[in-house]
């Protein structure tokens, strides 16, 4: 069996984090290990990875790292969906394949679940489905009372949904030529066509097994979707200081904490776990890191700063900051005294502008997103749910309230008048005031 990731796609509702999501790291390893890793444990050896014309060369990189495995690698050189993808891999699709969102975090039950399921009962395909309690912005299936599919219809909008359980995108296909041969005869105008062809295997008489699944699924579609990702890793990690870090007998650590190589934490510094601390990064004197936060490899927290469940890249520089439930890519600066705010005044949830839409976020405490790249002057305010492009300027003292667009400056100019100072103080009037106070 061979496993296909689908890694060829572009998030188009991450702004402004412009990395492809299967490449954001945590715990010091980029997503796409973390899950060639699980599929190994699950048995598989044999990958094929399709990427895109920007990323290939990041994920031969990334596989070279990973021992036992066989990888073929082929390039879509458009982003038009699964089925595009899947015919741009056709020559490595000649028998029984799993095909995977990597960008989908899950436990290795899905894996095992499906691989059982295909060994066990006679089906042409087999895919996973996941019960929501509230509305999701993906693929829904319709199945019998034998859990065999339907029909799936992909993004109703909300009240539209046909039940409550959603398509999660480990699919596991016994054969890859009369799956190929469905999506050559699809039509349809809209960005469907893989889930037309499994409605067609449905309609030509070809079984689809829908197997449940209800362990840990955490899908990245929106940025706020990382912290999900980032708290399962944290609650699975074992607790590790590597033998270079440096830790001040003054500083204090409590909790699941992970600190890499050359890690430094200085004096009067607090850790409070769960938290993870990249290689050679510094958490400076009277800082706080906590709950749930995830600092990326040599970045600085500087000087009485303080974390609270972010996620924050490399080579990030902070001092005398608050950065609440917030994420920062790689090679961000903050001036001192600024502030990234996470909560409203009025407490209401955060609600994030993509494309023609309002999205809730389903947070109530929610700070910025900040591209990579950026710099943030000192004491300037960002207010929840702001969201500031990759290499933008956020000049002193700004208080910024929308969205940033990418490569963008913004700044505060006042203007400010300079005259004599004619005003004479009543030396009196304070003596007067000294008397009082003494009594």
């Amino acid at each position: 069996m061979k496993a296909v990731f689908l890694c060829g796609g572009r998030g188009k509702r991450m702004f402004p984090i412009a990395e492809d999501k299967f490449l954001l790291d945590f715990l010091g390893k980029p997503l796409l290990e973390h899950q060639i890793e699980l599929a190994c444990e699950a048995g598989l050896s044999h990958f094929v990875i399709i990427g895109n014309p920007e990323n290939i060369g990041k994920i031969k990189q990334i596989t070279k790292r990973i021992r036992g495995i066989k990888v073929d690698f082929a390039l879509q050189k458009k982003s038009l969906g699964i089925a595009d993808a899947l015919k741009s891999a056709a020559a490595f699709l000649s028998e029984q394949l799993l095909v995977i969102n990597p960008n989908d975090v899950f436990s290795s039950s899905a894996y095992t679940k499906i691989i059982a399921a295909a060994k066990k009962t006679p089906a042409s395909s087999y895919i996973l489905g996941y019960q929501v309690q509230e509305y999701f912005p993906g693929g829904y299936l319709e199945v019998n009372s034998r859990n065999e599919l339907l029909h799936i219809v992909e993004k109703p909008n909300p009240g539209e949904e046909p039940g409550n359980l959603v398509n999660i995108l480990i699919h596991c296909h016994n054969d890859s030529k009369e799956l190929l041969h469905r999506i050559e005869t699809v039509q349809t105008a809209r960005d469907d066509v893989y889930e037309c062809a499994l409605d067609n295997l449905v309609k030509a008489g070809h079984k689809i097994k829908v197997i449940p699944y209800n362990d840990f699924w955490a899908p990245i579609k929106y940025p706020w979707h990382i912290f999900k990702v980032m708290e399962y890793f944290l609650d699975n990690a074992r607790p590790y200081v590597a033998s270079s870090a440096r830790i001040s007998e003054k500083a204090t650590i409590e909790g699941k904490v992970i600190l890499s190589e050359n890690v430094r934490i200085l004096e009067n510094a607090v850790i409070r776990g769960p938290v993870y601390i990249g290689a050679n990064s510094i958490v400076g004197n009277n800082a706080l890191v906590r709950d749930y936060s995830h600092i990326g490899a040599n970045s600085v927290i500087g000087y009485s700063t303080e974390v609270k469940h972010s996620y924050i890249g490399d080579n990030c520089w902070f001092h005398s900051n608050y950065i609440g439930d917030s994420i920062v890519d790689d090679n961000c600066s903050l001036g001192a005294g600024t502030v990234l705010a996470n909560f409203r005044l009025d407490e209401g949830n955060i609600q994030i502008e993509v494309g023609d839409s309002l999205v809730d976020t389903g947070y109530d405490k929610l700070g910025a997103v900040v591209g990579r790249g950026s710099r943030i002057g000192v004491n300037a305010s960002l207010m929840p749910g702001v969201r500031v492009g990759p290499d933008c300027f956020v000049g002193p003292q700004v208080c910024l309230r929308e969205d940033l667009a990418a490569n963008k400056m913004i700044l505060l100019e006042p203007r400010y008048q300079i005259t004599d100072n004619e005003a004479r103080l009543d030396e009196g009037k304070r003596r007067e005031l000294l008397d009082k106070l003494r009594g």
